[in-house]
């Protein structure tokens, strides 16, 4: 099993949906002007302030879990940021949204902390394994997030797949290398597991290197056509 342990590793290497997510953050920071003001909301370490250079950053989270914070600005429930109405003149929030038990209040309140046609841009998943446990609550369709922002005063300048279905695939086949199991009792089909098992076998050592490949296949091609997304990217401005 040495070969998949090696593609393990460089499966958690090539993290597709990294390389799309911190693009989108980087065409992000090339449309916010020099010297604007930007929230980092449910910033964590704050790993992507590296990415605006050119305005003023600042981040809140809530600071709940027991990993490392960065120099979080504002330690704070996302609903209640304690700063003055139309402060911002753009927020970023990704992969955040799925961990706050009340996102339209959080929405509301990114509404008030940012200027009249001030911009969100804000990631979420459609399909991911529960994390961050307990603190994971929703998944979020196209539809969903039109609804949402709608409700929230905010228009959608545009919503897009983060990365494409090859790596929703890629996912769902890691996940079934790690979780079938080779225990013919799991399976109570008697003489069948004998043929059963040889072909979990065969999955748990072929999954890793699909999954792999089709992660690769993503990081220079995201395939829309059909299936669907692993997140929604999605910018909206302040009306």
């Amino acid at each position: 099993m040495g070969i998949l342990k090696k593609i393990k590793n460089k499966y958690l290497k090539l993290n597709s949906s990294r390389i799309h997510l911190e693009t989108f953050l980087k065409n992000a920071s090339e449309e916010m002007a020099p010297g604007a003001l930007m929230l980092d909301a449910g910033s964590g370490d704050g790993r992507y302030k590296k990415f605006f250079p050119k305005v003023t950053y600042e981040s809140a989270d809530i600071c709940k879990l027991e990993r490392d914070y960065g120099n979080v600005s504002y330690v704070c429930d996302l609903k209640s940021i304690p700063v003055e109405d139309s402060r911002f003149d753009a927020i970023i929030c990704t992969q955040v949204l799925e961990h706050v038990n009340e996102p339209i209040e959080v929405l509301k309140e990114f509404h008030r902390v940012l200027k009249k046609d001030g911009v969100l841009y804000l990631t979420a998943p459609l399909y991911y394994p529960e994390h961050e446990i307990p603190y994971d609550f929703f998944r979020y369709t196209q539809y969903g997030h039109q609804h949402m922002f709608s409700k929230c005063g905010f228009t959608i300048e545009k919503i897009e797949w983060m990365e494409g279905y090859y790596m929703t695939l890629s996912t769902q086949l890691w996940i079934a290398a790690e979780s079938l199991s080779l225990n013919y009792k799991h399976y109570r089909i008697g003489l069948l597991a004998l043929l059963v098992l040889p072909l979990v076998l065969m999955c748990k050592i072929c999954f890793p290197l699909l999954a792999y490949m089709f992660a690769k296949l993503d990081t220079n091609h995201k395939y829309t056509a059909k299936g669907h997304c692993k997140n929604y990217q999605v910018k909206a401005v302040r009306t």
